[in-house]
């Protein structure tokens, strides 16, 4: 199943959009949901906040409907249901997850301040929640048959590499498989260059973490690249254009008990096409 957060904005109605066509796509059912505070879903018909709480729920009903139109015009035969989640909407989101293939979210919602780059929701789910999130803030246009997979080689990225793999055989896309380094030199500053063999161990790394997907998704054409730069600004600049950027919820370089690596949240806030944030396996 595929569960998507909606909440009334145009980020959320994108991404809604965006699971109902990788539902159809995958053949799986689709479940909209919407979240509300607790006391106004559980609120009994006579009450002293009945009427808050009627126009609460006629509110989160709409919310859903529209939701609904929207996934209506996509292309493709979807089964779709719809749930009203009692409490935070990250708790409740992130509960959801735990039944889900895939957590769809937009990237910022209508409680959000002007200016910000990404919602309190999208951040709070992205890494927490227990199924690989797709954040959305606009839908790529057709026929962007590119998606691309940030690696740096550490045990928890395999699964980020698989995941790219799988939605780059499904979608009928190229995969482009970015590592950027960029390594220290005495008295500070970073190395603009790589010697022969520094890079050859590299391009080596990259080959072997991608060997065992690439046997497995046989038809997916793969292209590697070895970049130095930082990688929030080489993913950044790789997402242009792409359908999908695919990144790790953390790497090498994040500290042990981070929820959500800097690189990770970085290309949640600056990427330019939908990203796929992928746990570690022992969190999911």
């Amino acid at each position: 199943m595929i569960i998507v957060g909606v909440d009334g904005s145009g980020a959320g109605l994108e991404a809604a959009a965006w699971a109902a066509r990788e539902a159809a796509l995958r053949g799986a059912p689709l479940r909209v949901v919407h979240a509300m505070p607790k006391w106004a879903s559980g609120m009994p018909p006579h009450g002293p906040y009945t009427d808050v709480a009627r126009w609460m729920r006629e509110g989160a009903d709409s919310v859903v409907a529209e939701a609904l139109d929207r996934i209506g015009e996509q292309e493709g035969d979807v089964a779709v249901e719809s749930a009203l989640l009692p409490g935070d909407a990250r708790a409740a989101l992130i509960k959801a997850a735990e039944e889900a293939e895939l957590l769809v979210v937009g990237n910022h919602g209508l409680g959000g301040f002007r200016g910000l780059l990404l919602g309190s929701v999208a951040l709070g789910v992205a890494g927490r929640a227990p199924s690989p999130v797709v954040v959305v803030r606009t839908l790529p246009a057709e026929g962007r048959r590119r998606i691309v997979v940030g690696v740096d080689g550490s045990p928890s990225n395999a699964d980020a590499v698989e995941f790219a793999f799988a939605e780059a055989a499904l979608h009928d896309a190229e995969l482009h498989a970015v590592h950027a380094w960029r390594g220290l030199v005495a008295g500070g500053g970073f190395e603009t260059a790589a010697s022969a063999q520094e890079e050859d161990g590299l391009r080596a790394m990259l080959s072997e973490t991608l060997a065992g997907p690439a046997r497995r998704h046989p038809e997916v054409k793969v292209t590697e690249h070895v970049v130095n730069g930082h990688p929030v600004e080489v993913l950044k600049e790789a997402s242009a254009g792409a359908g999908l950027l695919v990144v790790g919820s953390r790497g090498r370089g994040d500290l042990a008990g981070l929820v959500l690596g800097s690189v990770s949240n970085a290309l949640l806030q600056h990427a330019d096409c939908p990203v796929a944030v992928i746990p570690p396996p022992q969190e999911r």
